[in-house]
């Protein structure tokens, strides 16, 4: 009895080992967020200019073929509009671990008692609620350009958001995890990642891609997460995708880039946290 009651206190402190840290990390990461009011508002500001002035420029000169064909540009940027305050948000919270790294609070919790696990857990889950929060917030225009969401579509418009999310804000982690300059997180931000949104079928359809540009397309796991919520909101429009095929892409997305956070965070360095 006593064996099983020490077993069972372990295995509780061992929870609380991982959970309690991730979720002090998880919540310094949402206040942080919040306190600095001119983030939010650029997260959402900036993604809803592009929409409104690129959708508006393109107007109905637009044609993507089929049933999307028929769309006002404006209908048709909506999802990739989404997917860029996504990119943003994620991407750009997890440059606290830079900052986390100059002011000392990086150092402080690795050599703290806390599995780094916890460490990858609290940071990501922080970046992805923001994320997801921002993008939902975002979906307060969808009437706007005639997307009708029931219960269920509006909850895999919201499970392709999270794991959207996921998967980037873990690759930004995993991209800022060894860097201790945010002028170098910026550069790799514009040369890797802007084209990654650009090339995900947000501005214009795969099917009118060049035969290149169109199979970096079908490789990009971003292409999948566009083609799911233009598949949700806009029922009746062509997809080069099944829902299920999106959905399964970018799981698999969510994992990898989470798997490679943990691998990122665990390598030994001669310097970790300098």
């Amino acid at each position: 009895m006593a064996t099983q009651s020490a077993s069972f206190s372990k295995t509780a402190a061992g929870r609380d080992g991982i959970f309690l840290p991730a979720f002090t990390l998880w919540w310094r990461e949402i206040v942080r967020f919040y306190r600095q009011r001119s983030r939010v508002v650029g997260v959402i500001v900036s993604p809803l200019l592009f929409w409104v002035v690129i959708g508006s420029g393109f107007g109905t000169s637009f044609r993507s073929g089929g049933g999307a064909g028929q769309q006002h540009y404006l209908d048709y940027f909506y999802p990739g509009a989404l997917i860029m305050i996504v990119l943003f948000t994620s991407i750009f919270t997890m440059m606290s671990v830079i900052e986390d790294r100059k002011q000392g609070f990086l150092l402080s919790v690795l050599v703290a008692p806390v599995p780094r696990s916890a460490i990858v857990l609290g940071k990501v889950l922080g970046g992805t609620t923001l994320a997801t929060i921002q993008g939902m917030i975002f979906l307060v225009f969808a009437p706007l350009v005639g997307v009708r969401l029931g219960l269920s579509s509006f909850l895999l418009v919201v499970l392709t958001i999270f794991l959207v999310s996921f998967a980037l804000t873990a690759l930004g982690f995993a991209i800022a995890w060894p860097m201790d300059s945010t002028q170098a997180f910026h550069a790799i931000i514009n040369l890797f990642l802007i084209p990654l949104w650009l090339l995900s079928g947000s501005m214009f359809p795969l099917s009118k891609a060049a035969g290149w540009i169109r199979v970096i397309m079908q490789m990009n796991p971003l292409t999948y997460g566009t083609e799911a919520l233009r598949t949700l909101l806009y029922p009746s429009s062509q997809s080069d995708f099944s829902l299920a095929t999106s959905l399964g892409t970018l799981t698999l997305f969510t994992v990898a880039m989470f798997g490679l956070a943990f691998v990122m965070v665990n390598r030994r360095s001669t310097k970790p946290a300098a």
